[in-house]
């Protein structure tokens, strides 16, 4: 018992609450820090997006060959394109999320207290809880984003559309289908990330507490916080085993959610008809298009962005 209650006093000491935070200079350093990890993480986004995306008749079906070709057709900008509009709407989604994260994981945390579940249980469960709230609340805004941006990664891939900036798309989509154009793929989107980001969330929180109770088997931690090192190194490993999980978890819905969301106004495939054509193009393993870049950059965004995260978190505590 002694043992276990340093374990949860070392991660006490490593937990930053809500209520301990600047607001202010939350959302504001964090603007900066999380467009700065979009940056160096966005092309693995477009390659991922272009695999999903092919047809059985292209000739680029894997990520070096797709990285190859934007190289030589549009230079290091094509591994960027629709970024723009990817961080102008990223920044209101980011502090949505953020905001309802944190807030909900407090009461989730109060809610399932009472149970007398295991430390890593209660963890998976509050932080999942709080991952899948944050992640409806925040589609209102990623979904029109997701659609715009995905089109722009894509334009004259493999037989699709060019246009001229994320605006022309957003008017060409609303000519076409109204509104509710820019919300294509919004039922998948949720079913996608909702789940992706509670299974992200609750690995997330879960392995931090066996990984703190695994370096803390056979040592006397007592009241002595841990290095700041060992802090970051939990933290990125949590980050990781949490993006590997999701990735394979969800890819199967996101291709099914991107081509969806990036065929030609002239088509509108219904969900069963893209299962139909991933199916007899390429089997069953075509639900896993682009699993490779998916998970590598779940996986290095879910380290970079948790140790980002972390970072602001400690960089905004309230002083006393």
């Amino acid at each position: 018992m002694a043992a276990s209650s340093s374990r949860m006093q070392t991660f006490g000491q490593t937990e930053i609450n809500w209520d301990k935070l600047d607001k202010t200079k939350f959302y504001v350093v964090g603007a900066g820090i999380f467009t700065g990890v979009t940056v160096a993480l966005y092309p693995v986004s477009v390659v991922k997006t272009r695999l999903q995306v092919a047809s059985k008749d292209t000739v680029e079906r894997n990520a070096f060959s797709v990285i190859r070709g934007i190289l030589k057709t549009d230079g290091v900008p094509g591994l960027y394109r629709g970024f723009g509009t990817v961080i102008t709407g990223a920044i209101p989604a980011r502090v949505i999320f953020l905001t309802a994260l944190e807030t909900t994981k407090v009461a989730a945390f109060r809610m399932v207290e009472p149970f007398k579940f295991s430390e890593p249980t209660q963890a998976a469960i509050a932080n999942g809880v709080a991952g899948m709230t944050a992640s409806m609340f925040a589609q209102g805004v990623f979904v029109p984003i997701d659609v715009i941006s995905q089109k722009l990664m894509v334009q004259g891939y493999s037989g699709h559309a060019h246009y001229n900036g994320g605006l022309d798309v957003a008017r060409k989509v609303i000519k076409s289908d109204g509104i509710r154009g820019l919300y294509r793929g919004f039922g998948l989107s949720v079913m996608t990330y909702s789940p992706s980001s509670a299974v992200w969330w609750a690995s997330y929180g879960s392995s931090q507490r066996v990984i703190w109770r695994l370096l803390g088997d056979g040592t006397d931690l007592k009241e002595v916080a841990p290095s700041t090192w060992t802090i970051v190194s939990v933290q990125a490993a949590g980050g990781f085993i949490a993006g590997a999980t999701a990735s394979c978890i969800t890819t199967p819905l996101d291709t099914i959610k991107t081509r969806l969301q990036v065929m030609g106004h002239e088509k509108r495939p219904s969900a069963r008809q893209v299962v139909k054509n991933l199916i007899a193009d390429d089997g069953w393993k075509g639900f896993y298009k682009g699993l490779g870049p998916r998970f590598f950059s779940m996986s290095a965004w879910g380290t970079s962005m948790i140790l980002a995260y972390e970072y602001l978190k400690r960089l905004c505590v309230k002083e006393d």
